[in-house]
This record gives structure tokens, sequence and C-alpha cells, in this order.
């Protein structure tokens, strides 16, 4: 009977401190916590966790939102007679592929090819043209979104509004006589900013320029980047999609 007197006590005893804690508390109710400090430890632990694989969940929600990105299946890729080692590819889609560029114009500069060899785009099948350019358009988002953070050259003279607008080239040289030399369907992809050329088009002289120099590199030593360099970036760039 006593032990029962005494329980009944503390219990009251407990009721009234947590009234006073409720009164002095200045928090919405809703905010309070009186767990124990075990359970609130477990809820740090499991915050923690929760941030920890933040990014990496952030980056396989893109892709998979993107609803065209599936997994790397990790082999080297056709273009044209060469071939691409899977170290530089970045990202791929059900019949296309994504890959960084031996001799990129600016800093971000990225190619989109199908996974089928393929001369001209009129030669493609209507699914590989809408997955190729559905691929390109992924590609350029995250380019975008990133280029500033993924390229240190581009935060380099100009004004921080300037140097914060990034907007996208995307384009085809379909055939010899429009500056395509390597017999293999593909879509150049660049970040562009404010004053990477001083005439815009000259963007395109550009291009044809390196166009016609890849595919002598490509059969030669690699002069402008070496595969380091390349399975690099490309493993920068395969964070923003897996």
């Amino acid at each position: 009977m006593a032990t029962a007197l005494r329980a009944r006590g503390l219990l009251l005893q407990r009721g009234r401190l947590l009234r006073q804690v409720r009164t002095l508390d200045p928090r919405p109710k809703q905010d309070r916590n009186f767990s124990s400090p075990f359970a609130r430890a477990r809820g740090n632990t499991d915050s923690r966790r929760t941030m920890a694989t933040a990014k990496s969940a952030a980056a396989a929600a893109a892709g998979a939102a993107s609803g065209v990105v599936v997994d790397l299946e990790g082999q080297e890729r056709a273009f044209g007679p060469w071939k691409i080692a899977s170290g530089e590819i970045f990202c791929e889609s059900a019949s296309s592929y994504a890959f960084v560029n031996l001799k990129p114009v600016v800093s971000g500069h990225v190619l989109v090819a199908p996974k089928r060899v393929c001369k001209r785009f009129t030669q493609l099948s209507m699914e590989e043209v809408a997955d190729l350019w559905q691929l390109a358009k992924v590609v350029g988002k995250e380019l975008e979104a990133n280029a500033q953070d993924l390229f240190a050259d581009r935060k380099k003279g100009g004004s921080e509004e300037a140097l914060s607008s990034v907007s996208l080239t995307l384009c085809i040289q379909d055939g010899p006589e429009a500056g395509q030399t390597v017999p293999h369907v593909h879509i150049h992809v660049l970040p562009r900013q404010e004053g990477d050329f001083s005439n815009n088009d000259q963007v395109y002289d550009a291009i044809d320029e390196k166009e016609t120099s890849l595919s002598k590199q490509l059969d030669s030593d690699r002069k402008d980047r070496t595969p380091q360099e390349m399975s690099d970036e490309a493993a920068k760039l395969r964070a923003l999609f897996y």
C-alpha cells in the first residue's frame, strides 16, 4: 500500500513538472519534444544518414525523373570507325550515349551520339531521333545548371551577373559539306556564357575547325587532352546523373 502511494505521488510530481515546463516553453506545442534522450539521439542519427545520402539520391532522382537516362552499360562505344572508351562516357539512354570531347570549343562542350553507327541524321529511325534529342535535352539541362561549378575557367573575368548566366548551343553538322568529318551522327552541346566569343557566330567556325582536326587526332596521338583528363571530366559529369 505504501509503495503504491509513493508511486502515485511520483507520477503526480512528474505531471506538475511537465506542466511547468510547458508553461515556460515559448515554442508552439507542435515543436516541443518531451521524448527520451534515447529517442532524440536516434532521431539525430537518422537525420545524419539522410543528409549523407541526399547528394547521391538527388543525382539518381534527376536521372530517373527524366524518364530518359538508363544505367551505364560500362562498355566502349563505336563513334564512326573509332571507339570511345567507357570511361569517357558519362550518360546513356536507350539508344544514345553522351561523352566528353577530345577537342572542346568551350569548357563543357560534349557530344551526344546514337549507339548505332549511322552516318547521316536522315538515316536514323524516328525512335532514334526522339531518343537522341531527349538525351541531348537532359544533358544540356544539367550542363546549364552546373557549368559554373564544374569548370573553374568559366569563373574568370566578366561581371558576376554575366558569369552566372549560362545558355546552350546545340547543333548537328550533317554531311561533309556541312562540316561533318566523323561519319557518325552526333549533337554538339555547348554551355555558353557572355563574351566567350566576340562574335557569337564564331562558335560555328570554331566547331568546324575542331571537327576537322578531331578525325585526324582520333587516328593519331591525342594532343589536346589526354585520356586521363577526359576520364576525370566524365566522372564529374557522370555524378550529375547517377
